[in-house]
């Protein structure tokens, strides 16, 4: 099950954050756009729209794109999502050098995609993921963030990271320069798994352990979406909030399969 949303917030005058939910080839992006003159709208939304185009392809099963591709050594599915990330980047450096306006426009991108009882992450910048599995959320994906540097590295505590002034201050973004390398992984999947991906609107407003327990409520992902975005508004809601829901499902049995697309045997 597939869901998401994304709202302005309180303070800001219109949404840089653009999403997609694509349930027919079980892949969900978000980009979380920054830039002056409604720039960060512009690219963050071309990120979105280039890794769609990129995934475009409904010929390949989920065996295919998870078979590992000999070049890059990863699954065929990483290796899309990493290249379109790329192109995503390329797009958005073009159009930002056409528009004086434009100069200087950048997003971040986080995207998941759903196959052969697998996910693949990639992601540039401070855009997350999580996944919560036996009513505990793990945080899958590293920012990529002055205030996080600081921290691997022992110079300040988790307590200062998170009151940082300093914590929107990324060091990796798409449309910054001219090569933008996408952070991939690969987890297996289980039924009932939950995987959320959210812009910093949502994980710098709403603690952990109160998005770990929404996502333990036994409701659907479109109304845990809802209620995460209206936590963050409660909140102050000082930024744009985008979040998508994944509700990992049990995989069909083969008797489900024969039903939903062949005839049995028995039936010709």
């Amino acid at each position: 099950m597939f869901a998401g949303g994304s709202d302005v917030g309180r303070t800001r005058a219109h949404n840089e954050d653009t999403i997609s939910v694509d349930e027919q080839r079980k892949l969900v992006v978000l980009a979380d756009g920054m830039g002056g003159y409604q720039a960060g709208e512009v690219a963050s939304k071309l990120a979105v729209d280039v890794v769609r185009e990129e995934s475009a392809d409904l010929t390949l099963s989920d065996t295919d794109l998870g078979r590992v591709d000999p070049e890059t050594g990863i699954a065929v599915a990483m290796r899309q999502l990493r290249s379109a990330i790329e192109k995503a980047n390329n797009r958005i450096c073009s159009v930002a050098r056409g528009k004086e306006e434009l100069n200087g426009m950048g997003t971040t991108i986080v995207a998941a995609r759903f196959y052969d009882g697998r996910v693949g992450i990639a992601h540039v910048g401070d855009s997350r993921c999580y996944r919560l599995r036996d009513a505990k959320l793990e945080q899958l994906t590293r920012d990529h963030s002055y205030v996080q540097d600081q921290l691997e590295k022992g110079f300040i505590t988790e307590e200062a990271a998170r009151n940082s002034p300093q914590k929107n201050l990324i060091t990796r973004a798409l449309g910054i320069d001219a090569i933008a390398e996408a952070d991939v992984q690969e987890f297996r999947t289980r039924t009932d798994d939950i995987y959320l991906l959210c812009s910093d609107g949502l994980s710098d407003l709403v603690a952990d352990s109160q998005i770990e327990k929404t996502l333990c409520e036994p409701l659907a992902p479109a109304e845990q979406t809802a209620r995460l975005i209206a936590a963050a508004n409660a909140n102050g809601g000082r930024d744009n909030i985008s979040v998508i829901v994944v509700k990992v499902g049990a995989p069909a049995s083969p008797d489900q399969w024969w039903k939903k697309f062949l005839k049995k045997p028995s039936e010709t």
